[in-house]
């Protein structure tokens, strides 16, 4: 693993990318810490490949400056590449050649030696489960052993950063579980590891540090649990039929702040917490407004994102929708 900088891996200075009038990142500054998993949150459309994009030498920056590994994105894109590991959401991978093939195939393309090569794409096959599959064309693959594929060819060159981008979208729940205990092995070995996701569980198991990327700015940052922490108050969350959501509103802003909720139900930030829901139900009962459902749910990173954008990542269909 190289040492190319005591600076920290990944640095971006009022980083902006503008497709015409659209600005999908826009003056961001981001600092990621040697060792860290750092996640970043947002729903499609947010900026968080843009981002990853132009950190990988992708994509050229419309203003501003980023420097990975300790090398300038633009000026010295060779070096940074080098040095990085990069797993899209759309990597396109030949479903002709075995994962095997594959693995070979890049280890060429990082001039590692021969005599090497076949032990270093055997080590990675067996590291990410795939040994069984190794000779298997990859259109034979689920969705999951590509996406396992992906990144162990991302790995082939031991890189110091290791990009993933919306690494378990579309994978089912053991697949996912699978990748996440993956993503931390390397990470207890000294690789710093860079997320993108729009699942509020992934950021929250997996970690250091987040920031919150909407509309190509960031609109918080921190460690998960000091995020949860600064939303303050549990949030109560009621379903009642239509007609009768007006007056439950009312009843509620009693209580608390009224927090944005996904269509249908109503949330407030409980004062007090949960020795005032009987008091809630009461006023509600008063009110003559039925209660069809009620939960009170501890700050999570959705009530962090709602608290930042004025709605919730969970169930963002009805977001605004992003530049």
């Amino acid at each position: 693993m190289n040492n190319t900088s005591n600076t920290a891996p990944i640095v971006a200075e009022n980083l902006s990318r503008h497709f015409g009038e659209v600005k999908a990142v826009d003056g961001i500054n981001l600092t990621v810490n040697q060792g860290e998993i750092f996640g970043f949150l947002g729903p499609n459309g947010a900026g968080k490949s843009t981002v990853v994009r132009i950190l990988t030498t992708l994509l050229r920056p419309t203003s501003g400056t980023a420097r990975v590994a300790g090398f300038d994105v633009v000026k010295q894109a060779d070096q940074v590449r080098r040095n990085i590991g990069v797993a899209l959401q759309d990597a396109a991978i030949d479903p002709l050649m075995s994962g095997y093939e594959l693995l070979e195939l890049q280890a060429v393309l990082y001039g590692i030696a021969a005599n090497k090569m076949k032990q270093r794409a055997n080590e990675l096959l067996e590291r990410v489960g795939l040994t069984a599959a190794a000779d298997r064309r990859v259109s034979t693959y689920s969705g999951g052993m590509r996406r396992r594929l992906d990144l162990a060819l991302s790995l082939v060159h031991q890189p110091a950063v290791l990009f993933l981008d919306e690494p378990t979208t579309g994978l089912d729940p053991m697949s996912r579980l699978t990748l996440w205990e993956e993503v931390r092995r390397l990470n207890s070995e000294g690789t710093t590891v860079m997320l993108t996701t729009q699942y509020l569980e992934e950021a929250d198991q997996l970690a250091d540090r987040i920031a919150i990327i909407d509309h190509g700015h960031i609109v918080r940052e921190g460690k998960p649990s000091d995020l949860k922490r600064s939303v303050g108050d549990p949030t109560l969350l009621i379903n009642v039929s239509r007609q009768q959501m007006d007056q439950a509103k009312v009843v509620l802003s009693a209580f608390g702040d009224m927090r944005p909720t996904a269509e249908g139900t109503l949330g407030v930030g409980l004062k007090g917490g949960a020795e005032r829901v009987a008091e809630v139900v009461r006023a509600l009962d008063e009110a003559k407004v039925v209660v069809e459902h009620l939960e009170l749910n501890q700050p999570s990173l959705d009530d962090v994102f709602a608290d930042a954008t004025g709605y919730r990542l969970e169930g963002a269909d009805n977001a605004p929708q992003a530049g």
